[in-house]
Parts: C-alpha cells; sequence; structure tokens
C-alpha cells in the first residue's frame, strides 16, 4: 500500500479539494475525496489576485498554505493516520499563467512550506516551473497519470472541465495528444454571479444556462478567436478568457442578454471540445470521460453528447471518482514520481525540450 495526498484549488476558485489514494501499478484506490469551499472574501481576494500588491498577495499565498493544510488532515483524519502518508502532492491555486509572455511564466499560491509544517509531511508543490524551464508550457500536467492509468485501453479523450478546460487521448498504440481546449467553467461561473445577483457562484447543474437561448452572431464572433485554431502544444487561462474577452469580440451588449449570454457560453464550452477533437486529435476516440464541474452541468453535457454523436460521453463517475477527484488524485501520483526521482511529465504535451522530474519538495517534520 502507498498512499499519497493531493491538493488542488482550480480556477473557478470554489474551494481546496484534497483527496487520499492508494497506489499500486496502474491500479488506483480512492478512499477519501473532499472539498472544502472558501469563504466569500477569499474567494474575492483570489478572483482580484492579479490587481493585488505585493504584500497582500504575499499574505494570500500564506493564507491558503493554511487553508490547503487543514484540507489536507482534514482528509487524513477521516481514513488515514499521518504516518502512513508517503507524500502531499499541492498544484496551488493559479493565479497567473503566462507561457505566451516575453518571459514564460507562471505563478501558484499555497505556500507549501506551510502546508509541510502544518502536516509533519513531505509536499512536492510548483509543477509547472520545471516543465517551463524546459521550454515547455507549464500545463497540462494530468496527461501523464492519465497515459499511467487509463493508456493500456482503447483510444479514449479524458477531458477535464474546470476553470479552463483540457483534453488528454490515450491509448494502446497511440502516442498521447494533450492541450487545453479553451474556456471551461470560468466564464459561466461569472455570468452565474452576475445573473443572480450573487446568489449562485455557478450555473447549478446547467439550469440558468437552459433558460437562455443560444445566440448564433455572439457565438460566431467568439469562437474566431484564434486560440481555437492554434496547434497544441498550448494551454490557456482565464487571463485569457475573462468578461473582457466578451467585451473585445462581442462589445458590451452581452451585458444586457445575460440568460442568452450564459446559453451561447455554454454551447461555446462544448463546441470548442468538439471542434479540437476534428482538428486535433489524430485518431477520434471510442469514449470520452469528463472530470471537474462541468461533469455537473446537464446543459454542457447534453450539448458535448449531441456534438460528439455516436462517441460516448460519460462522467468519470462511471469509473467511481467523483468528477472533481481526479485532478487531486492526479498530483498525488505527479508527486509520488517525484519523490522517487521518476519523469511525471509528458514533454510532447507541453512543448518542453526534454523530459524532467516536475516539483519542488519541502520536506515533513524531523521524525
Amino acid at each position: 500500500m502507498t498512499l499519497a495526498v493531493g491538493l488542488m484549488s482550480g480556477t473557478s476558485c470554489d474551494g481546496v479539494s484534497a483527496a487520499l489514494a492508494d497506489f499500486q501499478g496502474r491500479r488506483v484506490r480512492l478512499l477519501a475525496y473532499r472539498t472544502d469551499p472558501y469563504p466569500s472574501s477569499l474567494r474575492d481576494r483570489l478572483r482580484a489576485a492579479t490587481e493585488l500588491k505585493t504584500p497582500e498577495l504575499a499574505r494570500l499565498n500564506m493564507a491558503l498554505g493554511e487553508r490547503f493544510a487543514a484540507s489536507a488532515l482534514r482528509v487524513l483524519r477521516r481514513r488515514a493516520a499521518v504516518h502512513r502518508i508517503t507524500v502531499i502532492g499541492s498544484h496551488g491555486h493559479t493565479v497567473y499563467h503566462g507561457p505566451a509572455d516575453p518571459i514564460p511564466t507562471t505563478l501558484q499560491l499555497g505556500e507549501p512550506a506551510v502546508i509541510a509544517q502544518r502536516t509533519g509531511l513531505p509536499v512536492v508543490a510548483d509543477f509547472r516551473m520545471r516543465d517551463m524551464a524546459a521550454g515547455g508550457e507549464g500545463a497540462p500536467l494530468i496527461p501523464a497519470f492519465d497515459q499511467a492509468v487509463f493508456g493500456d485501453g482503447p483510444p479514449r479523450a479524458l477531458h477535464n472541465i474546470g476553470g479552463i478546460a483540457n483534453v488528454t487521448l490515450v491509448g494502446r498504440g497511440i502516442a498521447p495528444v494533450a492541450f487545453d481546449t479553451g474556456p471551461g467553467n470560468c466564464l459561466l461561473d461569472a455570468l452565474a454571479r452576475r445573473l443572480t445577483h450573487g446568489r449562485h457562484a455557478y450555473d447549478p447543474q446547467g439550469r440558468l444556462a437552459a433558460g437562455g437561448r443560444v445566440d448564433q452572431a455572439l457565438l460566431r464572433a467568439l469562437r474566431s478567436h484564434p486560440y481555437f485554431r492554434t496547434p497544441p502544444p498550448k494551454s490557456t487561462g482565464p487571463e485569457l478568457f475573462q468578461e473582457r474577452w466578451l467585451d473585445e469580440r462581442a462589445g458590451r451588449v452581452w451585458r444586457r442578454r445575460l440568460p442568452d449570454t450564459l446559453a451561447t457560453l455554454t454551447y461555446l464550452t462544448a463546441w470548442t471540445i468538439a471542434d479540437s477533437y476534428r482538428r486535433f486529435l489524430p485518431v477520434q476516440p471510442r469514449e470520452v470521460i469528463v472530470s471537474g464541474g462541468g461533469a455537473l452541468n446537464r446543459t454542457l453535457m447534453g450539448h458535448l453528447r449531441a456534438l460528439l454523436r455516436p462517441t460516448p460521453v460519460v462522467s468519470i463517475r462511471r469509473y467511481g471518482w467523483p468528477p472533481q477527484a481526479k485532478e487531486p488524485v492526479a498530483f498525488a501520483w505527479l508527486a509520488l514520481r517525484a519523490i522517487r526521482r521518476r519523469v511525471n511529465h509528458l514533454p510532447a504535451t507541453t512543448g518542453a525540450r526534454e523530459a524532467c522530474i516536475l516539483g519542488a519538495i519541502t520536506p515533513g517534520g524531523i521524525r
């Protein structure tokens, strides 16, 4: 039995997802999972992180470290003693990702030293940096996990729809392909907050989108963005796909018709996924397995099934995992690889010049 904890905070800023898993070769057994929501004050600071001054950003980094540590301890109290855990893998919370900047850079908050100090366990974090230092995009990082766990079967697309949507194609006899397809829930969440005057942080099960209609003119303006036609390797983030992007592509008229805009953006997410499969996947998958918060959006899943028919589109629940558990489990696996000094990314999917061991290691307590 090899136990590890994974921690993840996505660009939707909903909270910290923590998972405890047992790893034996290709077999992964999820033992415990939880998401601890952020209080609204912390969520607001995260969404405004790029505007914060240095002292505020430094305080946010430490505060997130405390939140991550608390989530790790909560998931451990449910199923295992701390002394049986090999490592914690923490992705942190991405506040900026700029692989195309003149000096490529990325920034994840959630101080790993705090996590190590509070838990007494070694922590692996800052996974993206080494890949970028090797010339890669720093994302996506999950494909190595997807290849290890799902790569021994028929061609399948593992599509995670968090704030940003990303795909990995794996299967026997094919080279893995992975990239960010475009916006996932980041814009949908922002519009749901606007439409409900803050009562909802997201569109529950896609009901709000189902109440609007797809605006074809707006859809044409949005899907003409060159990102969707750019071949991989590529990655993106809410730095691009935000409300300002809507203003730039379609003017401000979308603000006066929020139900229709939300319906259009929900369809756009599904369309960009289906279009990217046609453009960039060397073979069409036998099955599409959806994880992340998008798997809970019935309207979005309905669009995906219609656009990808006859390929089956299923939630990762069919494989026994809650939709938001996959990414923290993957970072637990990446951390295990790192402390064993084994390559834990797929350079061909990020554009890195060579294979590396990703992640900075903070030792645990002295025993």
